[in-house]
């Protein structure tokens, strides 16, 4: 049958740990339902919880893995609103996963039934977690010897309009940035591979545009392209 979340993740006596993820949730819930089972219902549904008890929980240790709602504080000035605390252990996450974390955190948790409102209101992200993350393969000085440009700062820019510009006529604009001096251009992150410009068909525009200002200019000229 249904279970109350609070039995298993509403859990006031725990103390965090440093490695765990934090977050805090600013909740309305549906009448008749109590704030604690509301935040329990978070954390639960944002980790390893489920509307019923199944056989397979008894495969793994939910003590080790599930959410916990630690802390439930009313929301001053403001009726039936409350700040829902949750713990969450790092092990739930891929490391180095930004689309993993909010998968979790802010995913389907929002379309909740017992919950009239739902806003992740902050985040804590410990340093064992943002380690996780590699961060660019180089840095400031690597892209300086690739330009061969020391001495004075980069100079780039975004090509505008970010949207609607054929690959070829975004081409034409990357060579005429890099020809009247820049050092650089970049795609703005909006800019995917969209049906009026393809990823493939900006590559092949936008290739020949360093290569040819480079031989009319004698300075090497780069672009960056949006590849997420």
């Amino acid at each position: 049958g249904v279970k109350d979340y609070r039995l298993t993740y509403y859990t006031p006596e725990y103390k965090t740990k440093d490695t765990d993820i934090l977050a805090a949730f600013r909740m309305t819930p549906q009448p008749g339902v109590p704030a604690e089972e509301a935040g329990a219902a978070v954390a639960a549904e944002s980790s390893t919880g489920t509307w019923t008890t199944v056989w397979t929980d008894g495969l793994t240790s939910l003590d080790r893995y599930k959410g916990r709602c630690y802390d439930i504080e009313p929301v001053a000035g403001e009726e039936n609103q409350y700040i829902a605390y949750v713990a969450y252990p790092l092990d739930l996450f891929e490391e180095g996963s930004v689309t993993n974390l909010f998968t979790s955190i802010v995913g389907n948790v929002f379309g909740f039934k017992a919950l009239r409102a739902l806003r992740l209101e902050d985040l804590r992200i410990p340093p064992a977690y943002s380690k996780t993350f590699m961060g660019p393969p180089h840095g400031i000085q690597v892209e300086r010897d690739k330009l061969n440009k020391y001495g004075r700062p980069l100079l780039g820019c975004t090509i505008k309009p970010k949207l609607g510009l054929s690959a070829k006529n975004y081409g034409r604009a990357v060579y005429e940035c890099l020809r009247g001096g820049l050092d650089f251009t970049k795609d703005d992150e909006n800019v995917n591979s969209q049906p009026f410009m393809r990823w493939r068909d900006r590559f092949l525009f936008v290739a020949e545009a360093p290569f040819k200002s480079q031989a009319e200019t004698g300075e090497i000229k780069g672009h960056y392209l949006n590849a997420t």
